[in-house]
């Protein structure tokens, strides 16, 4: 076991330590959930995280984004992805797939070499593929719902697709997902009331949301929380 991971050792057990190092977690999106989900994964010694993304490091990034400082602006998040990763471990094992995930680009990734799968990207068709293709292949899949207009990390919570309420992305994807006969789907979201943004972000071509250092990256740790001690098998009462 290596030194840099013996106070997560010390709280999981090694042999959960152990699994979590032969574990494999495919992760949509490396913004600011899904950038602090992987480098939540790397500290806790996750042995290949695969990273989708097709964006570059921008200075709007910097205020939320585990992968954005100002040595990786204009990089791939894809490669600012892994340089991370590998600036905590460099033994970990990562596969880049700088692309907008679609259902017309899904051939490009091997879903099934992969234990679990995190959903962390704005796009509702691309979400529902990802959530879909994960359940047929009975892959664990997690999905971030929105962080975007909310300051308070206290209100997020970990919970099943129906039972949430007050999140407009959540209510969009309960309504397909119906469609879609998919009954349950493992999800964080926050019932914090988003905020209507002060003004409109300069150049942006959409309706960008505001965002803060504090829900977009504590969704992410709460999601690669909830990946590592499934994958561990981590049991409190049952630790060694």
């Amino acid at each position: 076991m290596k030194e840099q991971y013996t106070r997560t050792a010390m709280v999981i057990g090694e042999k959960a330590l152990y699994k979590l190092r032969g574990s494999r977690v495919l992760v949509f999106g490396a913004g600011g959930v899904g950038g602090n989900a992987i480098e939540a994964l790397a500290r806790c010694g996750v042995g290949t995280i695969g990273v989708v993304d097709n964006d570059t490091v921008a200075a709007s990034n910097l205020n939320r984004q585990a992968v954005a400082t100002q040595k990786t602006l204009g990089m791939l998040k894809t490669d600012a992805a892994e340089k991370r990763i590998h600036d905590i471990d460099p033994d970990i094992t990562v596969h880049k797939y700088p692309l907008f995930y679609l259902p017309e680009t899904k051939e490009q990734i091997d879903f099934a070499n992969y234990d679990y799968i995190i959903d962390a990207i704005d796009t509702v068709t691309a979400k529902l593929d990802i959530i879909e293709t994960a359940k047929n292949l009975k892959i664990p899949v997690i999905s971030a719902m929105g962080c975007g207009n909310r300051i308070d990390p206290q209100k997020l919570t970990v919970t099943d697709i129906y039972k949430t309420e007050g999140d407009p992305l959540a209510k969009i994807m309960r309504r397909e997902l119906k469609k879609r006969n998919i009954k349950k789907l493992k999800v964080v979201y926050s019932t914090e009331k988003p905020v209507k943004p002060l003004f409109e972000e300069q150049g942006s071509r959409r309706h960008t949301p505001g965002s803060t250092a504090f829900v977009p990256s504590s969704a992410g740790i709460l999601i690669a929380s909830v990946v590592c001690r499934e994958l561990s098998g981590y049991d409190p009462e049952n630790r060694d």
